[in-house]
């Protein structure tokens, strides 16, 4: 391999846990970091020469290195993957009764760039970096060597690829899959769509916090906005909730709510709306419509640092619209998974719209990512995940 020099004291937040490497980090004039092929595997050195481990290089991005192993002798290839993928398999076993869990979780699981997601026997794979594509045999290999699975799927739609330069497709990289895979969370049965579906085709991360949530509704009018497959309403119907609106801009997501509804004996509880969620909390004030348990669960609406500004706007109007049509002693459980958007602004967005409103409104509990998304303590864009179950009555 050949070695890529940082500058001098430029590797202190390698030592101190980190595994990113930014390109102005970099000694240049040693080790141009345009000399390295796309991919690479390279040598990490200090300014003196010391070793510091292995990682894989992309000369065209921001993060131009990312760190594999802190052992300069390792051999990255199928060997390397599977103890990775055992390590990260006996903490899930540990955590979890059922084989429905996210198996691989980049850099917390020792591999940056690398997202597994685990429905039985059939794997939804990510390679989100240059990288971690360039080794995606052994990857595949060492998979189904640990798990055999019936079918590992890639589905690399990831908007992470663009910044590195790759494209975006999802394909079966081994066996057969044809149709929806069933899964279990919480007691509650969900088909789910891995080839066609939103990122690897479930969201593990919000499992307890649905879980809360699905004990706050028993006998409430349910608003699931920002719906998909049903995660969180599914639950709260069949944990008791009295009606449950489930609104999302596809059809395909509307569609697998309706079946998942169906699977658990609720159909007759749950409604659909396909549509925009803005427009939605603008008609349902107009029609003076009111829930006792609000779901606000968004996508990322400040996926870069440039999109701060608009994302704020957007978590705000969001936040100020569903208080509206919360009944007085309701309760709101608001999340984001925008790492942008830091816990205590989405804590003071939810202060400012109460007030807003001129309501009361208090935190109950507090959620992030399940165990099987785990944090990093030195590398903070792995806690991303954050959820504010709040109680909400009128003006004191």
């Amino acid at each position: 391999m050949n070695p890529l020099r940082l500058a001098k004291n430029e590797e202190k937040r390698l030592r101190a846990g980190h595994l990113w490497i930014f390109s102005n980090e970099v000694d240049s004039g040693q080790t141009p970091i345009k000399g390295f092929q796309r991919g690479e595997l390279a040598l990490v050195e200090d300014a003196k020469g010391q070793a510091l481990g292995v990682a894989y290089v992309n000369p065209d991005t921001l993060i131009c290195a990312r760190l594999l192993s802190r052992d300069p002798r390792v051999r990255i290839n199928e060997k390397f993957f599977q103890h990775r993928v055992e390590t990260a398999l006996a903490l899930r076993q540990r955590l979890f009764g059922q084989p429905y869990y996210r198996l691989i979780h980049g850099e917390s699981d020792g591999l940056p760039g690398l997202v597994v997601d685990r429905f039985g026997d059939v794997l939804s794979v990510q390679t989100n970096t240059v990288g971690m594509e360039n080794l995606q045999p052994v990857i595949v290999a060492a998979l189904e060597k640990c798990l055999s699975p019936r079918a590992i799927v890639l589905k690399n739609t990831s908007s992470l690829r663009q910044l590195e330069g790759l494209e975006e497709y999802t394909k079966l990289a081994s066996g057969a899959l044809s149709g929806p895979v069933e899964i279990e969370e919480n007691g509650v049965r969900f088909r789910i769509d891995v080839m066609g579906g939103q990122k690897t085709g479930w969201f593990f991360d919000h499992r307890r916090n649905r879980a809360v949530a699905a004990n706050l509704a028993q006998g409430q009018a349910v608003l699931d906005l920002f719906s998909y497959a049903g995660g969180w309403g599914i639950q709260a119907a069949a944990a008791g909730a009295e009606t449950v609106d489930c609104v999302d801009g596809s059809e395909a997501a509307i569609a697998l709510a309706r079946e998942n509804a169906q699977l658990n004996g609720v159909a007759d509880k749950v409604s659909y709306e396909r549509g925009d969620a803005f427009e939605f909390l603008k008609l349902a004030r107009e029609e003076r419509r009111k829930y006792g348990l609000i779901i606000l669960d968004p996508p990322a609406l400040i996926k870069r640092k440039k999109d701060v500004k608009a994302g704020l706007e957007a978590y705000r109007r969001l936040n100020q619209g569903a208080l509206q049509l919360l009944t007085a002693g309701g309760i709101l459980v608001s999340a984001s998974c925008s790492h942008h958007l830091h816990r205590e602004v989405l804590h003071d967005i939810l202060r400012a719209a109460a007030r807003h409103g001129d309501r009361h409104l208090v935190f109950i509990a507090q959620g992030g990512q399940g165990p099987d998304h785990p944090i990093h303590p030195a590398i903070p864009e792995t806690d991303y995940l954050k959820a504010f179950f709040c109680s909400v009555t009128e003006s004191l």
